[in-house]
């Protein structure tokens, strides 16, 4: 086990080059079974959960080839209609469930234990066996999932979303791309990390339309094909390296971004006082920046809510409040979509913010408050980034346990962080000793 020890009030200044999109690289990797022609990627960011997708594919056959520390090619030619996803690597990783239309539309055939991830709330599977049996398939749920396509594979059709689920468009792209004929995908989601994937499946062989909307058309092909893609930037990662350098007070430029995946993003943060600016397609964080958040009309209290794209998404709802604690004002923030995201707010409040949870959703924070540094937990990864935004900023020395959590979606954060000037290391983090049996 390793913990971050972070001495904070330190400005962070400098240039940042954002990795590769954690939530693209996954479902672009799993895309790699669909054809038994190599796929190379590009981008790739080296984190936990990358790592945790590449064992998966690796236990079904896949063959992987590593060439310079961005850059993976994946062959599926020798996996099998009997490959099954080992429930040891399932459980590691959410987006182990991505592998789920590859392998069902490629040979008719899915086992999926249930996958692991974040518990950040309730995340429903639902969407997904929903899309897989608007293309025909049946599925049982016992101990593992089993789904099965009909005699002479999936049939295009009509898919409706309940709920626009990023990973259950994904699975339903991935299937319908593989499925001869047109399949209309309504209520889709459309954050870019699925944009990404639908544009390497149209690299692939598939013709998609309406990529950036909710209601995309895929006309599938009965074999795809190779291809090289490069994984896009992690939006996600940029509003987080924004939050740092506003909170510190210092002045940032994040380089080589998608300015259309970031308007939210700025429009957000600008309510909370964080201005930032761009040239081209770098973003501009001015140094110094007094935060004050600016109350709707009528002099209500300044509201943040996330919602699907391209609403302010939700991995960043816990950035905002870290955000907040150091802006001044009161601001309401609201997380509908998971119900346990905010929990993580008591160790801010350990740490001296001022937070009021009005129910598992909904937090009021009133800024700036004078934070102190403490030994807390990670126990997940956005609000592991979090406390780390909140460590830097605060008084004296904090410890931040757990941190792999923080390392399945930021690639050598604290390396990246001391180029900024962070204080910050990585440090042996013992297990506690259990205390000796009392007299019986």
């Amino acid at each position: 086990m390793e913990k971050f020890v972070i001495d904070g009030g330190v400005p962070l200044s400098g240039t940042v080059v954002p990795a590769g999109n954690k939530n693209g690289a996954l479902p672009i990797l799993a895309a790699c079974v669909l054809t038994t022609d190599e796929v190379v990627v590009r981008n790739v960011p080296r984190i936990r959960d990358v790592e945790a997708m590449l064992t998966v594919l690796d236990g079904l056959g896949v063959r992987i080839t590593r060439s310079g520390d961005h850059e993976v090619t994946l062959c599926a030619a020798d996996v099998d209609a009997h490959a099954e996803v080992d429930r040891r690597h399932a459980e590691a990783i959410r987006a182990s469930f991505l592998l789920a239309g590859p392998l069902l539309a490629r040979f008719g055939r899915a086992v999926m234990p249930p996958p692991g991830g974040d518990v950040i709330g309730r995340r429903r599977l639902d969407p997904h066996l929903d899309a897989f049996e608007a293309l025909g398939a049946r599925f049982e749920n016992d101990r593992d999932i089993t789904l099965e396509a009909p005699a002479g594979g999936l049939r295009a059709g009509t898919v409706f979303m309940d709920e626009p689920s990023v990973m259950a468009t994904e699975n339903a792209l991935m299937a319908a791309a593989l499925t001869p004929g047109e399949t209309v995908i309504g209520n889709a989601a459309c954050e870019p990390h699925v944009q990404d994937l639908a544009r390497m499946l149209v690299k692939m062989g598939a013709d998609i339309r309406g990529i950036g909307s909710n209601v995309l058309t895929v006309t599938g092909r009965a074999e795809l094909g190779g291809c090289r893609h490069d994984i896009g930037p992690d939006h996600i990662e940029i509003g987080s390296f924004m939050a740092l350098a506003g909170v510190t007070g210092g002045e940032m430029r994040i380089v080589d971004t998608d300015p259309d995946d970031l308007r939210m993003i700025r429009l957000v943060f600008g309510k909370l006082g964080l201005h930032s600016e761009l040239d081209g397609a770098d973003v501009l964080i001015p140094g110094g920046q007094k935060l004050v958040a600016t109350r709707d009309v009528g002099e209500y209290k300044a509201k943040v809510q996330d919602g699907p794209w391209p609403a302010f998404p939700a991995d960043l709802t816990s950035i905002a409040i870290a955000l907040a604690t150091q802006t001044e004002g009161s601001v309401l923030i609201h997380e509908w979509m998971f119900e346990n995201r905010m929990i993580f707010t008591d160790k801010l409040v350990l740490m001296g913010a001022d937070i009021v949870m009005c129910d598992p959703h909904r937090a009021i924070i009133s800024g700036p408050s004078r934070l102190r540094g403490e030994r807390v937990e990670s126990p997940d990864i956005r609000a592991g980034m979090a406390m780390l935004i909140a460590a830097l900023c605060a008084e004296g020395r904090s410890e931040i346990g757990n941190i792999r959590q923080i390392d399945r979606g930021y690639e050598r954060i604290d390396e990246r962080l001391r180029d900024l000037g962070a204080r910050i290391e990585r440090v042996a983090d013992p297990l506690p000793v259990p205390a000796a049996p009392g007299p019986s």
